[in-house]
């Protein structure tokens, strides 16, 4: 394998941490996903009723990161994320970018979420270690059943 694809695994099997650290509510180790400046910005979050416009969530620093995402799928909601078909490349030996296609499934006790879109984001390489350093989800498409409603 050539270097360029042992990266290119690394950050592979970095984005599969993230979703999987994220969906098990596992913060301590999710943390460990990002660089401590961080920059995030998720479009077309669930909404809070019917009603609600769709909002983008901007965070700004690993800890103000995980701790709003953590909020945001605190119990009882369940999320099941898929991220697939990368765009990998390199802009130097430490850092990269990746565009991801994506789906999300939340189930939140209003309503159940399902989203499509694209993860763009930057990597850097900090102490051998590949972490995030911007991401910033779109969204093509948002499917919302309410209950009760």
């Amino acid at each position: 394998m050539s270097n360029e694809q042992e990266e290119f695994e690394q950050i592979r099997q970095l984005k599969s941490r993230y979703f999987r650290q994220m969906d098990c509510k596992e913060w301590d180790a999710w943390e460990h996903c990002f660089t401590e400046d961080v920059e995030a910005v998720y479009e077309g979050i669930p909404r809070a009723a019917r009603e609600d416009d769709y909002k983008q969530f901007a965070l700004q620093g690993r800890s103000e990161l995980v701790n709003g995402v953590k909020g945001l799928l605190a119990h009882p909601v369940k999320s099941m994320h898929q991220g697939f078909m990368p765009e990998l490349r390199l802009t130097s030996e430490t850092t990269a970018t990746g565009i991801w296609a994506m789906f999300d499934h939340l189930k939140l006790p209003i309503c159940d979420f399902k989203g499509w879109g694209h993860y763009h984001e930057e990597y850097e390489k900090v102490d051998g270690q590949w972490k995030i350093k911007k991401i910033h989800l779109t969204r093509l498409h948002i499917e919302e059943t309410w209950h009760g409603m």
